[in-house]
């Protein structure tokens, strides 16, 4: 059959568009050489709304892909292997997605409860942990095959099940969590014990642990109270591990505002020799010594804080806030403890992630459906993503911090 000319012509035009067309990351086409690329710059932006993740790169602050199919990602969080090939995605449907971020796909994806919060991997990268609210407790899996290593039942010492908070990794193959309404803390110690960790529980720390973090050195897990006001904190390096209360009564004779939203512990800033916490139902940044855990100062802010994010370099923490004021962000100079900026990118910022070593931050918003992208240094935007419905950004340097 005789081809026309205009259809022969339209036809190779189409392929050499295919043939010019990028490919995914790490995709290698037949007969094409290798497409090499690093990963110390790549990310993911979750999408919440759609069950779907952008993998972005912030070298060129572009949008590399999409992946979806990842379920109920309404409180998701990331975690990243040692080697930041792969990112492990936890959804509140109780997913557990492995993504491979330089083929841009799915590698492996389980649903391991009826309703997760989180969860955190091991620092020698073969354990992946997931904090559940149904059926509660801890479930860990094999970080290659997402194969179970152990199911850990959160039974309180009343025998009461409890809803699992605060997941976070420490040291030598070490897990840490809290019970929401059991009011305990556990330690999992995977250290040579194979599938069977040692179990440490810490009991009577107080009414309704609703997050937790561990230090940047891996010493003090601490743990924030809904019931109360205070933080309560165990030294992990201590022989025998105990609660201690800090900052107890904090807001003692101010009349709490209503709590829109709980804020997150670990978007805390650790700054030099402080630590900003966010005040709960309070218009406050706590400012807090990092050794002592004595408070500092509290620093007025536009609302309630949700996260406090640090400059890498620590000059700075940025401060998103809780409805109905969280189309606002803020930053504080840590030398002054002052709030020195302030802007508004638009409705409903949800989360703040600065680029590898801080010269940029990535913003989140939601209502925009946007991600923006502000430099640091005079705060002006210099690149803005689509994205639908945005929540979460995770860059990969995460890989090789305690706790995030």
């Amino acid at each position: 059959m005789t081809v026309p000319a205009a259809s022969r012509r339209a036809l190779l035009a189409g392929l050499a568009g295919a043939l010019a067309a990028p490919a995914a990351p790490g995709i290698v086409r037949a007969g094409d050489a290798p497409i090499l690329r690093g990963t110390g710059d790549l990310g993911l932006v979750v999408e919440r709304a759609d069950g779907a993740v952008l993998l972005v790169e912030t070298t060129g602050r572009s949008h590399l892909a999409r992946i979806d199919g990842l379920g109920d990602l309404s409180h998701a969080s990331v975690c990243f292997s040692r080697d930041e090939r792969y990112a492990y995605l936890f959804g509140r449907d109780g997913g557990l997605t492995k993504i491979d971020m330089l083929a841009a796909r799915i590698d492996r994806r389980i649903v391991q409860a009826g309703n997760a919060i989180g969860g955190a991997i091991s620092d020698d990268g073969t354990l992946v942990a997931v904090s559940n609210y149904e059926p509660g407790g801890v479930r860990v899996f094999d970080a290659a095959t997402l194969a179970p290593v152990a199911d850990i039942p959160a039974v309180d010492s009343r025998g009461n099940r409890s809803k699992t908070v605060g997941l976070v990794d420490i040291p030598f193959r070490g897990f840490a969590w809290s019970l929401y309404e059991g009011g305990e803390i556990w330690v999992a110690d995977f250290w040579n014990r194979g599938n069977s960790p040692k179990l440490t529980r810490i009991f009577d720390i107080g009414r309704l642990p609703y997050d937790g973090v561990v230090t940047a050195d891996g010493r003090h897990y601490v743990a924030g109270l809904f019931g109360e006001d205070a933080l309560i904190r165990v030294d992990l390096w201590a022989d025998s591990l105990k609660p201690e209360r800090v900052l107890a009564g904090y807001g003692k004779g101010e009349a709490p505002l209503p709590v829109y939203k709980m804020p997150h512990l670990e978007g805390w800033a650790a700054v030099g020799d402080r630590l900003l916490l966010p005040a709960v139902g309070r218009h406050e940044v706590l400012v807090v010594d990092r050794e002592r855990f004595a408070p500092v100062a509290a620093i007025p802010v536009h609302g309630q804080p949700v996260f406090i994010v640090a400059r890498p370099d620590g000059r700075q923490a940025w401060v998103n806030f809780a409805h109905p004021l969280n189309d606002t962000v803020e930053v504080i100079d840590i030398p002054s403890l002052q709030v020195v900026h302030g802007f508004t990118p638009g409705p409903a910022v949800l989360h703040l992630e600065f680029t590898p070593r801080g010269h940029e931050v990535w913003i989140s918003v939601r209502d925009a459906d946007r991600v923006d992208i502000h430099e640091t240094r005079s705060f002006g935007k210099v690149g803005e993503l689509a994205a639908r419905k945005p929540s979460g950004i995770f860059f990969t340097p995460r890989a090789h911090r305690i706790g995030v």
